[in-house]
């Protein structure tokens, strides 16, 4: 069969060569050390960094979601891939490693190389915040699969952690004080109901949105990784939490052990105005707030009561804005793993 006979099945194998050579030099930046070979092999080597006595490896997948849906119908790829990166990035921190390498998949209707070339230089950029190489990936043109002009995207990743400096939840303490690191908005979560309140249901195209609204709703998924991983080499960290999919509701347990609950206290940070826009149009109670949405707190800590001014302090000097949210008290057999005490107050601001 011909290149031209597999171009007209929907494979386009020149335009795939012209993707591969535009997004070389955003790859290449993301190499770190570890990285022996990359782009254009079969397979990506990278060696484990030096200084750990009892190396672990931990792994993370995931994908970016419907939220792709809003960056395909805005036809802005730029930071999308960044939202990829952060939810894998995120996962592997939040266990007290540090990020070491991804590979990405994409797979899309028809390879546009200038399209291509922005959603991996938006990956590329996500790798660079984490401080991890982009090392290998896979672009599958699929034009039977996917509509015209949609992609999925989909990342693997890999980090490094001592075994004894594991986050696993043991280290949760009676006391503890927990840290809210603030979201950039709703990151890449619940986007399938917010595309049903703010689109479907009202019957608006993306056009028809306010300009506002679709700034807000792109705003690419913070990545923590800098700001956080020195403090946990330090052990300065008890636990870490990465606010996702289920929202506080079903991340936050999952970071304490069955001697301690977490009691958050509302009023103690500020909820962007989107999330009260969202319960006003689907009349939602406040706990499907808090199992779909992150509510404002992307990331949340344990620290040590004599250790939060200072955990604080850093987090804020590396860009961070913190909130003391609440703290773990003893639990007893019949506690929840998590309480709220207060309202929460949808009228704030950040």
């Amino acid at each position: 069969m011909s290149e031209d006979a597999y171009a007209k099945s929907g494979v386009d194998i020149k335009a795939g060569e012209d993707a591969v050579a535009k997004i070389s030099d955003s790859v290449k930046s993301t190499y770190t050390d570890g990285v022996l070979d990359g782009i254009g092999s079969f397979a990506s080597f990278f060696q484990l960094p030096a200084g750990y006595k009892n190396p672990v490896l931990v792994s993370g997948t995931d994908g970016v979601g419907s939220k792709l849906l809003l960056a395909q119908a805005a036809d802005q790829h730029g930071s999308i891939g960044q939202d990829l990166v952060a939810m894998v990035a995120n996962d592997i921190l939040v266990q007290g490693a540090k990020p070491l390498f991804m590979l990405d998949y994409l797979a899309i209707d028809h390879v546009e190389s200038d399209k291509v070339a922005k959603i991996v230089a938006g990956i590329a950029d996500g790798a660079r915040q984490a401080g991890m190489a982009l090392i290998g990936g896979e672009m599958a043109e699929l034009a039977d699969m996917y509509p015209k002009n949609e992609y999925d995207l989909a990342g693997f990743a890999v980090g490094v952690v001592d075994k004894t400096a594991i986050l696993d939840g043991s280290q949760s303490a009676e006391g503890d004080v927990l840290l809210g690191l603030a979201s950039n908005g709703l990151h890449s979560n619940g986007f399938s109901l917010v595309r049903q309140l703010l689109m479907k249901n009202p019957g608006l195209s993306w056009a028809q949105l306010d300009p506002n609204l679709q700034t807000e709703l792109l705003k690419p998924t913070r990545i923590y990784v800098k700001a956080l991983l020195p403090l946990m080499q330090a052990d300065r960290i008890h636990a870490a939490a990465h606010i996702t999919g289920g929202g506080m509701l079903e991340n936050l347990p999952r970071m304490l052990n069955d001697n301690v609950t977490a009691e958050i206290h509302w009023g103690t940070w500020p909820i962007p105005a989107i999330f009260k826009r969202l319960q006003t149009a689907g009349q939602l109670s406040d706990t499907e707030m808090l199992r779909t949405f992150n509510l404002g707190i992307g990331l949340v800590v344990a620290v040590a009561p004599d250790q939060a001014a200072v955990v604080s302090e850093s987090l804020q000097a590396a860009g961070e804005q913190v909130y003391p949210i609440g703290h773990l008290i003893k639990r007893a057999a019949s506690d929840q793993a998590l309480t709220f005490v207060g309202q929460p107050d949808w009228s704030q601001e950040p």
